[in-house]
């Protein structure tokens, strides 16, 4: 298996309303080859600070997601989005090999 973490930190007044952007998220990813799940984590001491984790049986199966239209259109629209603050964000990311279960 293969996860990928993309952290980032938002206001925390403001973590809410990207929890609901979450939750009501477009799931293109859920249909691509090779996904196994999503979850959004949320920091217990820090609000601001939000974690998806994306997990996929396989590295290729997550490049041929990270290189797909509907991954480019997903992040279109996060550029688009209409607060600007939220919108600029820059996640940090990591990517790791599961080793052991």
């Amino acid at each position: 298996m293969y996860t990928v973490f993309s952290t980032f930190d938002v206001p925390p007044e403001k973590s809410e309303e990207v929890i609901r952007i979450y939750q009501n998220r477009s799931r293109l990813v859920d249909q691509a080859n090779g996904f196994v799940n999503f979850l959004l984590l949320q920091n217990d001491r820090r609000p601001g600070e939000l974690t998806v984790q994306l997990i996929f049986d396989t590295k290729e199966n997550y490049l041929d997601w990270a290189r797909s239209e509907d991954f480019r259109r997903i992040h279109e629209l996060e550029k688009k989005y209409p607060d600007q603050e939220l919108a600029s964000i820059i996640p940090k990311v990591s990517k790791f090999k599961v080793v052991a279960k």
